[in-house]
């Protein structure tokens, strides 16, 4: 069954393409090279993996709980809504809720692939488009492997939420190569790393767990590749330059904390929108949950220096602030061993 018949409301309304202007610029010095960024693109060769042989696709979904996911995480857990319903309805909603994730996770991987090969591009140094070729097969690999978990298991899918769908437009129509960078390799990667943490540390399922905890292995280099290029850029901008480029970090902030609502599940799932909205938008589960999000993209922030007034206004109004501690390196770090663990948990199941 196509992926067209798999949705469980209508796609044609978010149906879209752009008329976005690039610039395409050729380089024709060959040996100018920046040291990290170079470490970067070795690494990227090197960890090049295939989803077909990789992951163990043998393994089945639970029908009741797919992911295997506390319930505690639900927006409505522990509201009358939630306590009235019967183990049918939870397993319905689980599977929606579940689905739509991944659905998200899928067109955010679309979205980094088309990025990522605008980046290439766009970008004027010799040593980037290096790297991010590597990318665009990365986010290719990755669609691949959200779109056969949503087709093979979960056999139901989502169209985009409107919050990502904007911040991919504003990403993707602007000229400016480092936007790109900065709407894709730190917002869109930073808040896409803390939502697959919560599956890859959380889930009970292997099959689930696994293709996050591989996707988050790339990831983390595409944190990385965004951190190293716009570090390097954003000192010699104007303030002017850095207040506009501040702004549009605060509004897609702000966007991005109001996409995890679920807004359109809950209908499908049998259950009052309204009701559901207004009680998950003031739980604690999820307002720990949008904190959590920020955790990869705070300190990367902090770290390019776009850290004026307006910026840490916002990170305190959103109860963010102190995340900017984290030391962002070793957190990226620790996502590639906890994908190396999962290959030795794989080769000693299948060694028995």
């Amino acid at each position: 069954m196509t992926t067209e018949f798999r949705y469980a409301l209508p796609v044609e309304q978010t149906n879209w393409s752009l008329n976005g202007q690039t610039e395409t610029i050729f380089r024709w010095e060959y040996d100018d090279g920046r040291d990290g960024l170079l470490a970067l693109y070795e690494k990227g060769k090197q960890q090049q993996w295939n989803t077909n042989e990789r992951i163990d696709w043998s393994l089945d979904l639970d029908p009741e709980n797919p992911m295997e996911l506390p319930d505690e995480a639900i927006g409505i857990f522990g509201s009358d809504m939630w306590n009235k319903l019967d183990a049918k309805g939870r397993a319905r909603v689980r599977h929606h809720l579940q689905s739509w994730q991944i659905s998200q996770f899928l067109h955010g991987e679309q979205g980094a692939l088309i990025c990522t090969a605008k980046i290439v591009q766009q970008v004027p140094s010799i040593d980037a488009k290096y790297y991010a070729a590597t990318q665009v097969m990365d986010e290719a690999r990755h669609v691949e492997s959200y779109s056969r978990l949503l087709h093979e298991k979960f056999e139901m899918a989502y169209p985009i939420t409107p919050p990502l769908k904007a911040l991919l437009d504003d990403t993707l129509s602007d000229q400016r190569w480092d936007f790109t960078y900065l709407g894709m390799q730190v917002l869109i990667e930073g808040l896409a790393l803390a939502a697959f943490q919560r599956i890859r540390d959380h889930s009970t399922n292997s099959l689930a767990a696994s293709v996050n905890a591989y996707v988050m292995q790339d990831e983390a280099r595409h944190v990385a590749f965004g951190r190293l290029a716009l570090r390097d850029y954003y000192p010699h901008l104007t303030q002017a330059e850095r207040d506009e480029r501040e702004e549009f970090v605060v509004d897609a902030c702000y966007l991005m904390r109001d996409r995890f609502l679920s807004e359109e599940v809950w209908e499908p799932a049998g259950l009052d929108p309204k009701k559901c909205i207004a009680f998950a938008a003031q739980s604690a589960a999820m307002q720990h949950f949008r904190t959590r999000l920020f955790s990869r993209i705070v300190p990367t922030i902090k770290d390019i220096g776009l850290w004026g007034p307006k910026i840490q206004k916002a990170y305190i109004d959103m109860g963010v602030m102190d995340l900017a501690a984290i030391d962002s390196a070793t957190v990226l770090a620790e996502d590639a061993k906890v994908a190396d663990r999962f290959d030795a948990e794989r080769a000693a199941r299948a060694a028995e």
